[in-house]
């Protein structure tokens, strides 16, 4: 995904259901997996979204079901959202102003980092690197707008 496409409001632009297509791959071990399912994007109370995903993991041949859910809270500014775990701790910031935002998320011993890309209207990507102890993690999402 080599363009990218300004945001200037962040909660307008992910409102919405959302295809999505994660593939995982383990660099130490080289499995791969995949993520198939939907994520929607609703308005919460008093402002931001909430996210909610759904679908199937597939790892190893076994498939499973599979959800998470996040909280995109106002950010400092429109094009701006602070990113939360279902339960209220802080996940990451996002800043999709230039189209394209790289941040990191300490997990224990474990380091995230995303890239987040807009790239038109309708499609949007993240790419989280994992490294750590136990972690050598790649995770590529594609996001397609659902009609």
């Amino acid at each position: 995904m080599g363009e990218v496409w300004p945001v200037a409001d962040v909660v307008a632009y992910l409102r919405g259901s959302w295809r999505v297509r994660r593939e995982v791959r383990d660099l130490t071990a080289g499995t791969d997996g995949r993520f198939e399912g939907v994520t929607v994007f609703g308005d919460l109370p008093g402002g931001g979204l909430l996210h909610e995903e759904r679908g199937t993991f597939t790892w190893l041949g076994t498939a499973r079901p599979a959800e998470r859910t996040l909280r995109f809270l106002p950010g400092a500014g429109p094009g701006t959202a602070d990113v939360r775990f279902a339960d209220g701790r802080p996940f990451h910031d996002l800043d999709l102003r230039t189209g394209r935002h790289v941040t990191d998320h300490p997990c224990a011993a474990d380091l995230y980092r995303g890239e987040f890309t807009a790239a038109d209207a309708d499609h949007w990507r993240t790419v989280w690197r994992v490294g750590g102890p136990a972690k050598d993690l790649l995770l590529t999402t594609d996001y397609t707008r659902e009609e």
